[in-house]
Protein backbone atom coordinates (compact mmCIF):
# COMPACT_ATOMS: atom_id res chain seq x y z
CA UNK A 1 0.00 0.00 0.00
CA UNK A 2 2.74 2.39 0.78
CA UNK A 3 4.83 1.33 -2.12
CA UNK A 4 2.00 2.56 -4.08
CA UNK A 5 0.84 5.85 -2.45
CA UNK A 6 4.49 6.54 -3.22
CA UNK A 7 4.27 5.95 -6.70
CA UNK A 8 1.16 7.86 -7.11
CA UNK A 9 2.63 10.70 -5.13
CA UNK A 10 5.77 10.83 -7.66
CA UNK A 11 3.69 10.66 -11.12
CA UNK A 12 1.16 13.25 -9.35
CA UNK A 13 4.21 15.74 -9.38
CA UNK A 14 5.34 15.47 -12.62
CA UNK A 15 1.60 16.70 -13.93
CA UNK A 16 0.87 20.00 -15.15
CA UNK A 17 -1.85 21.69 -12.72
CA UNK A 18 -4.86 23.13 -14.69
CA UNK A 19 -7.30 23.59 -12.31
CA UNK A 20 -8.00 23.91 -8.86
CA UNK A 21 -11.83 22.72 -8.18
CA UNK A 22 -14.20 24.86 -6.67
CA UNK A 23 -14.95 24.63 -2.65
CA UNK A 24 -17.42 22.06 -2.29
CA UNK A 25 -20.47 22.47 -0.33
CA UNK A 26 -21.00 19.17 1.22
CA UNK A 27 -24.83 20.56 1.80
CA UNK A 28 -25.29 19.12 -1.76
CA UNK A 29 -23.73 15.68 -1.12
CA UNK A 30 -26.15 12.84 -2.66
CA UNK A 31 -26.23 10.96 0.37
CA UNK A 32 -26.01 7.21 1.00
CA UNK A 33 -25.97 6.70 4.60
CA UNK A 34 -26.46 9.45 7.41
CA UNK A 35 -26.21 8.77 11.62
CA UNK A 36 -26.57 10.31 14.73
CA UNK A 37 -25.27 9.03 17.87
CA UNK A 38 -26.74 12.63 19.48
CA UNK A 39 -30.19 12.96 18.33
CA UNK A 40 -32.51 9.87 17.92
CA UNK A 41 -34.68 11.78 15.12
CA UNK A 42 -32.92 14.54 13.45
CA UNK A 43 -34.29 16.45 10.28
CA UNK A 44 -34.64 14.21 7.22
CA UNK A 45 -34.14 11.53 9.47
CA UNK A 46 -31.60 8.24 9.49
CA UNK A 47 -30.74 6.50 6.73
CA UNK A 48 -28.79 3.17 7.88
CA UNK A 49 -27.68 2.75 4.31
CA UNK A 50 -26.02 -0.71 3.77
CA UNK A 51 -23.68 -1.52 7.13
CA UNK A 52 -23.58 -4.10 9.68
CA UNK A 53 -23.37 -1.56 12.39
CA UNK A 54 -26.90 -2.74 13.92
CA UNK A 55 -26.28 -6.46 13.21
CA UNK A 56 -26.91 -7.25 16.69
CA UNK A 57 -29.60 -4.25 17.85
CA UNK A 58 -32.93 -4.85 17.31
CA UNK A 59 -33.83 -0.91 16.42
CA UNK A 60 -37.99 -2.21 15.11
CA UNK A 61 -39.17 -5.06 17.29
CA UNK A 62 -41.81 -5.60 14.68
CA UNK A 63 -39.93 -6.71 12.57
CA UNK A 64 -39.55 -9.93 14.91
CA UNK A 65 -42.90 -10.86 13.43
CA UNK A 66 -41.93 -10.33 9.72
CA UNK A 67 -42.30 -12.57 7.14
CA UNK A 68 -41.55 -12.89 3.16
CA UNK A 69 -45.05 -11.79 2.42
CA UNK A 70 -45.30 -8.68 4.85
CA UNK A 71 -42.16 -7.76 3.64
CA UNK A 72 -42.95 -7.93 0.03
CA UNK A 73 -46.85 -5.71 1.17
CA UNK A 74 -44.26 -3.10 2.66
CA UNK A 75 -41.72 -2.75 -0.18
CA UNK A 76 -44.69 -2.74 -2.47
CA UNK A 77 -46.74 0.49 -0.28
CA UNK A 78 -43.30 2.30 -0.39
CA UNK A 79 -42.46 2.24 -4.29
CA UNK A 80 -46.63 3.28 -4.46
CA UNK A 81 -45.66 6.05 -2.40
CA UNK A 82 -42.63 6.83 -4.30
CA UNK A 83 -44.31 7.23 -8.03
CA UNK A 84 -46.69 9.66 -6.47
CA UNK A 85 -43.49 12.15 -5.32
CA UNK A 86 -42.03 14.72 -7.51
CA UNK A 87 -38.55 13.89 -8.89
CA UNK A 88 -36.89 17.29 -7.17
CA UNK A 89 -38.16 15.81 -4.08
CA UNK A 90 -36.86 12.58 -4.16
CA UNK A 91 -32.91 13.88 -4.44
CA UNK A 92 -31.41 12.72 -1.58
CA UNK A 93 -30.00 16.22 -0.37
CA UNK A 94 -30.54 16.39 3.34
CA UNK A 95 -29.43 19.41 5.86
CA UNK A 96 -27.27 19.55 8.78
CA UNK A 97 -27.71 18.34 11.85
CA UNK A 98 -25.48 21.13 13.48
CA UNK A 99 -26.78 24.39 11.18
CA UNK A 100 -30.30 23.49 13.60
CA UNK A 101 -27.98 23.72 17.00
CA UNK A 102 -26.28 27.02 15.67
CA UNK A 103 -30.12 28.54 15.29
CA UNK A 104 -30.70 27.88 18.78
CA UNK A 105 -27.49 29.46 19.67
CA UNK A 106 -25.80 26.50 20.73
CA UNK A 107 -23.16 26.52 18.43
CA UNK A 108 -20.95 29.41 17.66
CA UNK A 109 -20.84 30.65 14.48
CA UNK A 110 -17.99 31.30 12.66
CA UNK A 111 -17.17 33.98 9.02
CA UNK A 112 -16.02 31.78 6.17
CA UNK A 113 -12.27 32.00 5.57
CA UNK A 114 -12.25 32.88 2.22
CA UNK A 115 -8.31 32.70 2.03
CA UNK A 116 -6.68 30.30 -0.22
CA UNK A 117 -6.28 26.94 0.99
CA UNK A 118 -2.59 25.74 2.53
CA UNK A 119 -1.80 22.76 -0.74
CA UNK A 120 0.24 20.30 1.04
CA UNK A 121 0.64 18.55 -2.21
CA UNK A 122 2.61 21.51 -3.19
CA UNK A 123 4.32 23.19 -0.11
CA UNK A 124 6.14 21.64 2.78
CA UNK A 125 4.10 21.93 5.78
CA UNK A 126 5.57 24.26 8.23
CA UNK A 127 4.97 24.82 12.07
CA UNK A 128 1.80 26.23 13.49
CA UNK A 129 0.15 25.22 10.19
CA UNK A 130 -2.98 26.53 9.35
CA UNK A 131 -6.29 24.70 9.76
CA UNK A 132 -6.47 24.00 6.39
CA UNK A 133 -3.27 22.24 6.20
CA UNK A 134 -3.65 20.10 8.99
CA UNK A 135 -7.48 18.72 8.12
CA UNK A 136 -5.42 17.75 4.40
CA UNK A 137 -2.47 16.30 6.26
CA UNK A 138 -5.14 14.16 8.61
CA UNK A 139 -7.61 13.08 5.54
CA UNK A 140 -4.24 11.56 3.85
CA UNK A 141 -2.84 10.08 6.94
CA UNK A 142 -2.72 6.45 7.33
CA UNK A 143 -6.10 5.19 8.26
CA UNK A 144 -4.62 3.44 11.62
CA UNK A 145 -2.26 5.77 12.69
CA UNK A 146 -5.12 8.47 12.97
CA UNK A 147 -7.44 5.82 14.79
CA UNK A 148 -4.98 5.33 16.96
CA UNK A 149 -3.63 8.93 17.95
CA UNK A 150 -7.85 9.60 17.80
CA UNK A 151 -7.92 6.62 20.20
CA UNK A 152 -5.15 7.92 22.15
CA UNK A 153 -7.24 11.33 22.94
CA UNK A 154 -10.48 9.35 23.57
CA UNK A 155 -9.11 7.11 26.20
CA UNK A 156 -6.64 9.45 28.41
CA UNK A 157 -4.52 11.36 26.65
CA UNK A 158 -6.17 14.97 26.55
CA UNK A 159 -9.37 12.73 27.00
CA UNK A 160 -11.50 14.50 24.13
CA UNK A 161 -14.93 12.32 24.35
CA UNK A 162 -17.30 13.85 21.74
CA UNK A 163 -20.51 12.81 20.37
CA UNK A 164 -20.98 12.04 16.91
CA UNK A 165 -23.68 14.28 15.55
CA UNK A 166 -23.66 13.71 12.38
CA UNK A 167 -22.06 11.03 10.25
CA UNK A 168 -23.00 11.23 6.02
CA UNK A 169 -21.68 8.94 3.55
CA UNK A 170 -22.48 10.22 -0.11
CA UNK A 171 -20.88 11.83 -3.40
CA UNK A 172 -20.08 15.65 -3.68
CA UNK A 173 -19.74 17.27 -6.73
CA UNK A 174 -17.04 18.62 -8.51
CA UNK A 175 -16.63 21.88 -10.56
CA UNK A 176 -14.23 24.00 -12.14
CA UNK A 177 -14.79 27.57 -13.27
CA UNK A 178 -13.59 28.71 -16.82
CA UNK A 179 -9.72 29.62 -16.07
CA UNK A 180 -10.46 33.13 -18.18
CA UNK A 181 -13.87 33.99 -16.70
CA UNK A 182 -14.09 33.27 -13.37
CA UNK A 183 -17.77 33.29 -11.99
CA UNK A 184 -19.10 32.64 -8.87
CA UNK A 185 -22.42 31.45 -10.31
CA UNK A 186 -22.31 28.30 -10.77
CA UNK A 187 -24.45 27.97 -13.83
CA UNK A 188 -21.10 28.82 -15.14
CA UNK A 189 -18.69 26.22 -13.82
CA UNK A 190 -17.92 22.66 -15.71
CA UNK A 191 -19.32 19.52 -13.89
CA UNK A 192 -16.48 17.22 -13.88
CA UNK A 193 -17.73 14.53 -11.77
CA UNK A 194 -18.14 13.20 -8.43
CA UNK A 195 -16.42 11.77 -5.79
CA UNK A 196 -17.36 9.41 -2.55
CA UNK A 197 -16.89 11.07 0.69
CA UNK A 198 -17.07 10.55 4.44
CA UNK A 199 -17.91 13.45 6.18
CA UNK A 200 -18.57 13.59 10.08
CA UNK A 201 -18.95 16.51 12.86
CA UNK A 202 -18.57 15.46 16.54
CA UNK A 203 -19.86 17.65 19.05
CA UNK A 204 -16.88 18.31 21.68
CA UNK A 205 -18.05 19.50 25.07
CA UNK A 206 -15.56 21.95 26.92
CA UNK A 207 -15.51 24.33 29.28
CA UNK A 208 -15.40 28.22 29.54
CA UNK A 209 -15.99 31.13 31.94
CA UNK A 210 -18.75 33.22 31.72
CA UNK A 211 -18.77 37.26 31.47
CA UNK A 212 -19.47 36.41 35.45
CA UNK A 213 -16.22 34.39 35.25
CA UNK A 214 -18.31 31.64 36.61
CA UNK A 215 -17.49 28.16 34.67
CA UNK A 216 -19.90 26.82 32.00
CA UNK A 217 -20.55 23.93 29.48
CA UNK A 218 -20.07 24.69 25.97
CA UNK A 219 -19.80 22.71 22.53
CA UNK A 220 -17.43 22.87 19.64
CA UNK A 221 -17.09 20.93 16.81
CA UNK A 222 -14.89 18.53 15.55
CA UNK A 223 -14.55 17.72 12.16
CA UNK A 224 -13.67 15.07 9.85
CA UNK A 225 -13.52 13.88 6.11
CA UNK A 226 -12.04 11.06 3.67
CA UNK A 227 -12.49 9.53 0.64
CA UNK A 228 -14.49 6.59 0.27
CA UNK A 229 -16.40 4.71 3.10
CA UNK A 230 -14.49 5.25 5.81
CA UNK A 231 -16.15 6.43 8.70
CA UNK A 232 -13.71 4.92 11.55
CA UNK A 233 -11.17 7.56 10.32
CA UNK A 234 -13.36 9.91 10.15
CA UNK A 235 -14.45 10.16 13.56
CA UNK A 236 -11.10 9.87 14.72
CA UNK A 237 -10.11 13.13 12.53
CA UNK A 238 -12.76 15.20 13.99
CA UNK A 239 -11.31 14.47 17.56
CA UNK A 240 -8.03 15.47 16.25
CA UNK A 241 -9.24 18.16 14.28
CA UNK A 242 -9.98 19.46 17.78
CA UNK A 243 -7.24 18.48 19.92
CA UNK A 244 -5.39 20.56 17.57
CA UNK A 245 -7.10 23.67 17.67
CA UNK A 246 -6.02 23.59 21.08
CA UNK A 247 -2.00 23.13 21.35
CA UNK A 248 -1.98 24.29 24.55
CA UNK A 249 -2.91 21.31 26.11
CA UNK A 250 -0.16 19.27 27.62
CA UNK A 251 -0.49 15.94 25.99
CA UNK A 252 1.32 14.94 22.32
CA UNK A 253 -2.21 14.14 20.69
CA UNK A 254 -2.72 18.69 21.05
CA UNK A 255 0.98 19.05 19.26
CA UNK A 256 0.47 19.45 15.63
CA UNK A 257 4.13 18.84 14.73
CA UNK A 258 3.68 15.32 16.63
CA UNK A 259 0.73 14.66 15.16
CA UNK A 260 0.61 15.26 11.83
CA UNK A 261 4.32 14.43 11.19
CA UNK A 262 3.56 10.86 12.19
CA UNK A 263 0.71 9.66 10.35
CA UNK A 264 1.94 9.64 6.82
CA UNK A 265 2.10 6.03 5.54
CA UNK A 266 4.75 7.04 3.05
CA UNK A 267 7.29 9.18 5.53
CA UNK A 268 6.85 6.49 8.31
CA UNK A 269 7.19 3.03 6.55
CA UNK A 270 10.36 4.46 4.31
CA UNK A 271 12.12 5.95 7.30
CA UNK A 272 11.56 2.74 9.33
CA UNK A 273 12.53 0.23 6.28
CA UNK A 274 15.72 2.26 5.51
CA UNK A 275 16.97 0.44 8.51
CA UNK A 276 17.60 -2.21 6.43
CA UNK A 277 19.97 -0.55 4.37
CA UNK A 278 24.07 -0.94 5.38
CA UNK A 279 25.13 1.00 8.44
CA UNK A 280 28.24 -0.48 8.27
CA UNK A 281 30.34 2.04 8.35
CA UNK A 282 28.47 3.94 11.07
CA UNK A 283 28.04 0.87 13.51
CA UNK A 284 31.74 0.14 13.22
CA UNK A 285 32.35 3.87 14.43
CA UNK A 286 29.99 2.76 17.54
CA UNK A 287 31.26 -0.36 18.31
CA UNK A 288 34.93 0.95 18.02
CA UNK A 289 34.38 3.65 21.01
CA UNK A 290 32.76 1.31 22.84
CA UNK A 291 35.65 -0.63 23.07
CA UNK A 292 38.08 1.69 23.73
CA UNK A 293 35.77 2.39 26.40
CA UNK A 294 35.62 -0.80 27.68
CA UNK A 295 39.47 -0.72 28.00
CA UNK A 296 39.52 2.28 30.08
CA UNK A 297 40.65 4.02 27.17
CA UNK A 298 38.88 7.29 26.05
CA UNK A 299 38.11 7.02 22.44
CA UNK A 300 40.36 9.57 19.84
Amino acid sequence: MEEAVFIMRAHRSTLPRLYYSETVETKSMRVARRISASFKDIPGGQILGATTDYTHRLLDFELMEETKETFAAKRQEYENRMANVPVEEKMSVYPKVVDYLREEGLFQPYKNDDRAPFDITMKSIQFPAPRSARLQTLTRGQTGAVTALGYASLRGYGQVHPTVGEVRIGHVPLVVSHPNEPSDDLNDHYYIGEVEVSEVESFVPVKRKDENNNEVLDFELGYGICYGQNETKAIAMSILDQCLDHPEAPFPTHDEEFVLLHIDSVEASGFISHLKLPHYVTFQSKLDSVREVRKGVSPS
